[in-house]
């Protein structure tokens, strides 16, 4: 299933940008970013769970938010993307 990742973090005060440092990370681990803070993963349920409970670990939610957009396993017919930074195709071969 696809998701779409995006936050906002308060970097002004306190440790706000070691938690963004820390949310891009985990966010760079499982998916691509497609803008500064928004990511998209394709993820099997359990990877989904990780993340998630990763993710709302290291936000300060008085101060930060996330926003999860579910866009499930046809995701490919609701993405349209015009401009640079071509998307990924999560359906390619790897090569390592």
């Amino acid at each position: 299933m696809m998701i779409l990742i995006s936050y906002d973090v308060q970097t002004t005060s306190g440790n706000g940008a070691k938690r963004l440092r820390h949310i891009a990370k985990e966010c760079q681990n499982y998916g691509q970013r497609v803008q500064f803070s928004v990511f998209e993963c394709v993820l099997e349920p359990a990877q989904w769970a990780i993340l998630k409970n990763k993710l709302e670990s290291i936000i300060d939610q008085e101060t930060d938010s996330l926003r999860y957009y579910y866009l499930g396993s046809n995701w490919n017919r609701k993405i349209e993307h015009i401009g640079s930074k071509k998307p990924r195709d999560y359906y390619a071969p790897i090569i390592v």
